[in-house]
């Protein structure tokens, strides 16, 4: 069955994602009313002003006391989330290839993701400051694909059918699933691993807990860092995998292959090996005496992850990744006459 597209010569991309001129083909038909009216008018920066909210309160936890804010805190994070959902729903229904398969999806949903676990951390820990460690992590992820990051799909190849997918889309969508993964795992580590340094430092020089700046047991973000970090090696090594798969498969006769020198295959690399020393660490030393160690490699881990996604986002590559300013001018081209990305 062929999956209905919109005119991709009659849509552009700007900051709130991919808008078509009334009667372009860029809705379903017959998908008319509140329904549609309500998924196109969501823009990005209606769930990131949630999510901003959301972060104010968490911050105001350290100044004063409420007996509210809690229930307004996670309020103003699910309401984020709800438009957030609705965003990515209408995504799906206007990008003209495959759907959330662009580097702006991968950070969004690795962004919906992140304030999913948020929210259920703070339904079993109401008073632990998550928050202050993830709500910024949301926040950075939605800014970089709101400026920077391309909306063009990683591959050009549109999804002609719901089923009886190509070998080179499954593999696709296999490497794409697997580094989004692989994103949220480390960037969940990173915030334990952040944590954990924190509480251990306190303990260690004996000092009283700051107001409003509750976090879990040293055991508890211990045992989160370990997993994330385990999870994220595996999904990383999946990626490298379909990723090499694909570059053989997916490759256009005459054209050559992805070399290993690509840059972002050599950053990807590196952090495939950081995750790989972490995990070693965590394996090889006694329980009380890794948590720290394995701290800060996920806190290494993260930096070489950020080096990644910026030759990814910045530096033109094979990968199918262009400079910020390509994505201006091919948003600018294919925008219809007047009209302001």
């Amino acid at each position: 069955m062929p999956l209905l597209t919109p005119n991709p010569s009659a849509c552009y991309n700007g900051m709130t994602g991919w808008e078509c001129q009334p009667g372009s083909g860029g809705r379903f038909p017959g998908a008319q009313g509140w329904n549609t009216e309500m998924l196109s008018g969501v823009t990005i920066f209606c769930f990131a002003a949630s999510y901003i909210v959301a972060l104010i309160l968490e911050i105001s936890r350290l100044l004063f006391r409420s007996g509210v804010r809690g229930a307004i805190m996670l309020g103003f994070a699910a309401a984020g989330l709800f438009a957030h959902s609705i965003y990515l729903c209408h995504r799906t229904t206007l990008s003209p290839a495959a759907p959330l398969s662009s580097m702006r999806d991968l950070l969004l949903v690795a962004a919906w993701l992140l304030v999913v676990a948020y929210l259920y951390l703070m339904h079993y820990h109401p008073r632990a400051a998550f928050g202050l460690f993830l709500l910024p992590l949301v926040l950075a992820l939605i800014g970089a694909a709101a400026w920077f990051a391309n909306s063009r799909p990683f591959s050009p190849e549109p999804v002609a059918r719901i089923g009886g997918l190509s070998a080179a889309q499954i593999w696709g969508l296999i490497h794409f699933l697997s580094i989004l993964l692989t994103l949220v795992a480390v960037l969940m580590g990173f915030a334990a691993g952040l944590m954990y340094l924190h509480q251990a430092s306190r303990l260690k020089r004996k000092l009283p807990p700051l107001r409003g700046f509750w976090l879990p047991s040293l055991e508890w973000l211990q045992r989160v860092n370990g997993r994330a970090v385990v999870v994220a090696l595996i999904m990383l090594g999946i990626g490298l995998l379909s990723g090499s798969i694909l570059n053989r498969i997916a490759t256009p006769p005459g054209a050559g292959r992805m070399p290993w020198h690509d840059p972002l295959v050599l950053s990807t690399l590196v952090t495939f090996l950081s995750l790989l020393v972490a995990v070693t660490f965590a394996a090889l030393y006694h329980p009380a005496r890794q948590g720290r160690k394995v701290a800060y490699l996920t806190v290494v881990t993260f930096l070489f992850l950020m080096l990644a996604l910026a030759v990814g986002l910045f530096m033109r590559t094979q990968h199918g990744s262009a400079r910020a300013a390509d994505r201006v001018q091919s948003d600018t081209a294919a925008a219809p006459r007047g009209a302001t990305p």
